[in-house]
């Protein structure tokens, strides 16, 4: 009997996602396992190797993933409700529209992982590694980032208010037509930053490196700047900032 390999479990899932039979929910956790629409609420998977593995539309809500090996996995649609994923290794992970509300990614390691349309409300991100991340229109609403490192991270139409990104390295990030209403951005390296269209009503960047930054058509009222650097920044009405420029654009 031929073996069914991870893509060829996806592409079946895809053509008929009716058809548990291929989801082969009750093989023991490894490389490459295929777990589609399978019920692990609650599991204990902490230290797993599971690189590469199909968990797509599975039930992982308050599932614990600590220190797991999870690279290139698979997690599109699932319920990662309150999971822990602290320590996880999740570089090229895929969370596409999947619910991660509540759940513990502190320390995990998501450099191109793509967390795009998913929803991650209160989610704990504090110093993760998030390199070319992409969180395109993904809801993070009252999320922790205190610390993580999300240079060069997609986070284009991306739902932040009230989010707290302390000290968070944003470097080169896209944070377009984002909202960051009331988020906490103090003391954040926002070096070369797109915040053009983004909603910063009332957020606090005191302290924030701005260098070169585009706030083009931003809004910022209210938003807090005191001690920020505003260097060679471009402000709302696309004036250059001089160098030099501190707390307000000169």
């Amino acid at each position: 009997m031929k073996t069914l390999t991870p893509h060829m479990g996806l592409l079946l899932l895809l053509l008929n996602p009716a058809a548990p039979v291929l989801a082969a929910c009750d093989d023991p956790p490894a490389r490459d396992v295929i777990w589609i629409n399978c019920d692990k609420k609650g599991a204990d998977l902490s230290d797993a190797d599971l690189r590469g593995a199909i968990l797509t539309r599975s039930n992982l809500e308050g599932a614990k993933l600590s220190r797991a090996s999870l690279s290139g996995a698979e997690f599109n649609f699932a319920n990662l409700r309150a999971a822990q994923l602290d320590d996880a290794r999740l570089d090229k992970a895929r969370f596409v529209s999947a619910n991660l509300g509540g759940a513990n990614l502190s320390g995990a390691i998501l450099d191109g992982s793509s967390f795009d349309r998913a929803i991650l409300t209160g989610a704990n991100l504090d110093g993760s590694r998030l390199h070319a991340s992409s969180f395109y229109q993904a809801d993070l609403r009252d999320a922790t980032l205190r610390g993580a490192q999300l240079q060069k991270a997609n986070l284009s139409q991306a739902d932040l208010s009230g989010a707290d990104l302390a000290a968070a390295d944003l470097s080169g990030a896209t944070l377009e037509q984002a909202s960051l209403e009331e988020a906490k951005l103090d003391k954040a390296l926002l070096r070369g930053v797109n915040l053009e269209k983004a909603n910063l009503l009332g957020a606090d960047l005191g302290g924030a490196d701005l260098s070169r930054a585009s706030l083009v058509n931003a809004e910022i009222s209210k938003a807090r700047f005191e001690d920020a650097v505003l260097d060679d920044a471009q402000w709302t009405n696309r004036r250059r900032c001089r160098p030099g420029s501190v707390s307000e654009c000169r």
